[in-house]
Formats: structure tokens, sequence, C-alpha cells
């Protein structure tokens, strides 16, 4: 089994004050963090716990439009997702850190650089289809430990009456089988899923399809884990979120209730 966790997915929003009040509306979710670090590229950005993970959502600040977050909605032609955001072992960080190195892969940044967690991500055009992020956190034995991205008792914002996990994040590209080897290189993972090349994690997996719904490569979808299908159907509907017998469409993401 993996020792990667999927703990966060990170997507880009024109309107992000939209962005949360459908999540809330449809998941019955609660806004845990916002990361006052990321004004210093333009954004800002909430983060919501989906059981043990989180759904963080950026947008460049009203003025702000030549940023990373900007020029990508510009490249993507909407709203979508952006990163995926991986914990890893801290005994294991390093051996990673070799790895990117080993593959000659850059550097965006390193976030949290300090005694309670460390990540890297990953340059996109060295690994394309969303901005991986590789960390490591204290409390790492703990399903529900802390996560530096989410602030400070980030437990107390979470709500599983109706969502409980991110079980898939689903990137699409014109070649599903080479993108998925790239990932897996970096990430030390096989490749399996048959005609549907799959990454497994510990606690998720990564699909990669073909292009679907006529945009670019990126991150396109996203398993959800629901404790009340229901429930989230009808606030999807209520909410015109709804786009399918299981799917529910939010920042121009394809979220699939599982």
């Amino acid at each position: 089994m993996s020792e990667i966790r999927m703990r966060q997915i990170c997507l880009v929003a024109h309107d992000l004050d939209r962005i949360q009040q459908q999540c809330e509306s449809v998941f019955g979710v609660e806004v845990c963090y916002r990361d006052p670090g990321v004004g210093k590229y333009g954004l800002h950005n909430f983060l919501i716990p989906f059981g043990d993970q989180f759904l963080e959502t950026v947008s460049p600040q009203p003025g702000e439009h030549d940023t990373p977050g900007g020029r990508y909605l510009k490249r993507r032609g909407g709203d979508g997702g952006y990163m995926v955001i991986m914990q890893v072992p801290q005994g294991s960080y390093a051996g990673y850190q070799q790895r990117v190195a080993d593959l000659g892969i850059r550097l965006v940044s390193e976030p949290g650089r300090n005694e309670r967690g460390m990540g890297m991500q990953l340059h996109p055009k060295d690994v394309p289809g969303a901005i991986p992020e590789l960390r490591w956190n204290v409390d790492e034995e703990r399903p529900d430990g802390s996560w530096w991205p989410a602030g400070e008792d980030w437990q107390r914002a979470k709500h599983t009456e109706i969502v409980d996990g991110i079980r898939a994040a689903e990137i699409q590209t014109a070649d599903p089988a080479a993108l998925a080897a790239r990932w897996g290189e970096v990430l030390g993972e096989p490749v399996g899923g048959g005609d549907v090349p799959t990454i497994a994690l510990r606690d998720a997996e990564i699909r990669f399809v073909p292009l679907r719904d006529g945009r670019p490569e990126g991150l396109g979808g996203l398993d959800i884990r629901v404790t009340d299908r229901a429930r989230a159907l009808a606030n999807a509907e209520a909410a015109g979120c709804r786009t399918g017998d299981d799917l529910v469409t939010i920042c121009g993401m394809r979220l699939r209730l599982v």
C-alpha cells in the first residue's frame, strides 16, 4: 500500500465567495481557515475540511490579475482544479526530495518550511496536469492530525453529516497513459487501472482521463465520498449545482458523489 495520502485539493476561481457559498450549501461544511500568506501572491483563499482532507479554493484579489492563479484561470478557460497536495511521512520526505532532484524537476516553492512541516511544489511544466505538492507534517500518525496549511484547530470545523472525504482526483489530458507514467515516476508509485490509468494512494487515487469538456489539460474532477447522498443531491438541486444522477458541478469541477 502507498504511504502517500491525498490530503488537500486546491481549486482556483474568479469568485471566491460564490464557491464558498455553494460548497457550504451543498455539503454542509464550514471554512476552517483563510491563509493570509497567500496574499503575497495576490490571492485570497479558504480551506474547508472534507473529512480529514481539505478542499481549498484560491482566487485573485480584486485588481490582482497578473498572478499565478489569474494566469491559470485564463489558460484553463475559467474556474477549475489547480493543485494536488499530498502528505508523506517525515522519514520519507528526503527520499522524495532526492527523487525530484534526480529527475531534474524544478520547484515552484517550498511552503511551510519549519519544525512543524515542510513542503515542495513541483513545477507544472515538469509534472503537467496540476501542480503537485508533497509535504510532511507533525501528527502524521493521526488521520485527523494537524495540517500546517489549514491553521490551528481545524478539527472544530469538521462536519461529516453529508460528506467525509475526497476519494479521487481526475486529471484530463490528451495522453492519459503518458501523463500517468510521469506522475508515477515522480511519486515512485505503479500505474494501474487498465483502460483508465490510475495511481492508487493510501486513501484515494489519481485518475488520468482523455480531454472531455472542451477545455485544455488540467484537474477536472473529484470523487467525493458522501454520507448522505440524497441530502447532497437535494441541496445541489436547490443551489443549481446538480448536473447528473450523482454529479455536482462547482468551480468548474465535476464532483462525482461516491
